[in-house]
């Protein structure tokens, strides 16, 4: 794929509202020096707070802000996909509302997509969570490597760069955003990691305990290894018409 292709940046909204205008912020202060067409395409997740009266303010002053909002909760999965749906470009950059990830890393992680890379994933290279959170992850990381026969180093990263129409393509089910590089590795995809820069939370609060990612994501674990272990690919090399 070439160089500087234009990136689409996806970000789902639940009860955000004041961390908002300061992503956005940053976001643009990260993008706008680059030589790269870019939009952000914010996804409401039927918040019960201000946060989607924030995104049509920061629709109407910027135009490089689009924003969907759902009539009610769907999951952070449902709204991953609909931003990739209604993504405008064919590159796509991921990232949470919580201010955690860094948009700072944007630039880094584009430029090393654009070596020839399918999907560019980041790595928290110092969490800013409780003690907890960091064990239950890297408990919760190695098994998921280890049922799924991965070695990705930090699936929980949001900060993941991806081509849209290979993402298009995998499958879609609730926690489905959590195993993206697998489910793109059975698209054909080619993956890089990078490390990331991690911060605490600036507004709000974390929309998920240490006990229901477990219990979640044990029953995701084995339909992902059902996909990985029913999963084909073909190639026609000649019909006639």
């Amino acid at each position: 794929m070439p160089n500087t292709l234009p990136a689409s940046i996806v970000v789902p909204v639940f009860n955000e509202e004041q961390n908002l205008p300061r992503l956005f912020a940053e976001i643009a202060q990260a993008m706008r020096p680059t030589a790269r067409a870019w939009e952000i395409v914010f996804v409401d997740d039927g918040s019960t707070d201000q946060s989607l009266a924030v995104l049509k303010g920061l629709a109407q002053d910027n135009p490089e802000v689009r924003y969907l909002a759902f009539t009610r909760n769907r999951g952070q999965s449902a709204a991953f996909c609909a931003g990739f749906d209604n993504a405008c470009h064919p590159v796509v950059v991921t990232l949470d509302a919580d201010l955690q990830n860094d948009p700072a890393d944007i630039p880094a992680m584009l430029a090393l997509f654009d070596q020839g890379y399918d999907m560019a994933i980041g790595w928290r290279r110092k969490r800013q969570d409780t003690f907890s959170k960091r064990i239950a992850s890297k408990i919760g990381n190695a098994i998921r490597n280890r049922l799924t026969r991965e070695s990705v180093r930090d699936t929980g990263c949001s900060l993941k760069v991806m081509r849209r129409d290979m993402l298009l393509r995998v499958p879609r089910f609730k926690g489905m955003h959590r195993y993206l590089p697998t489910l793109m590795k059975l698209e054909g995809a080619r993956v890089a990691e990078a490390p990331v820069n991690h911060r605490e939370r600036f507004s709000g609060e974390s929309k998920y305990s240490n006990w229901q990612r477990a219990l979640v994501g044990i029953r995701d674990l084995i339909g992902v290894r059902w996909l990985q272990d029913r999963h084909f690919m073909y190639e026609i090399g000649e019909k006639n018409r």
